[in-house]
């Protein structure tokens, strides 16, 4: 791989488009197989399908890209369907590496709750844009809330992220 890659170029018009707030930019950009546009801003990942998406970082839970098919699944926080984005060309654009990035950036301290094989709890605590902390759980479907046990496990892990990031208990 070159040094010197070339990455593709957000034009003008979706640039205006997104109506990024005061302080905020684009950090990298990808064309879509179906013509929309995946952006990257400090704040937001922003896809420009109708009706357009925005979502903060911290609203993202995990992200995986798939180089064999050049899509990248993006999962949320809370109980909205996966967003797959299909890039159309994966070589020339930093989109993948700055969702990832951006992701990181937010997340100050994170347990992983193993329930089961397949269902797992995740007790974190985000920086907003703005620098605010605060404490965040999200769950695998079947990961049962209502179970005392589960609810205790969650409790402990999520005082303990808190505690570990000087946030109050």
């Amino acid at each position: 791989m070159s040094i010197f890659r070339r990455t593709t170029r957000l034009p003008d018009d979706v640039r205006r488009g997104l109506d990024l707030p005061a302080g905020d930019r684009v950090l990298a950009a990808a064309e879509l197989l179906d013509d929309a546009w995946a952006v990257a801003t400090f704040r937001a990942v922003h896809v420009t399908t109708e009706p357009p998406l925005s979502r903060p970082w911290t609203a993202v839970d995990r992200a995986a890209f798939d180089p064999i098919t050049s899509e990248i699944t993006v999962e949320w926080v809370d109980d909205d369907p996966p967003l797959v984005l299909a890039l159309a060309d994966a070589d020339r654009t930093a989109f993948p590496q700055m969702l990832r990035e951006r992701v990181q950036a937010s997340v100050v301290i994170a347990e992983t709750l193993a329930f089961t094989a397949e269902r797992q709890a995740r007790v974190s605590v985000r920086r907003d844009h703005d620098g605010t902390l605060f404490s965040q759980v999200s769950v695998d479907p079947g990961v049962d809330l209502h179970d005392p046990r589960v609810s205790r496990r969650i409790d402990e892990a999520e005082a303990n992220v808190r505690s570990a990031s000087g946030l109050p208990l």
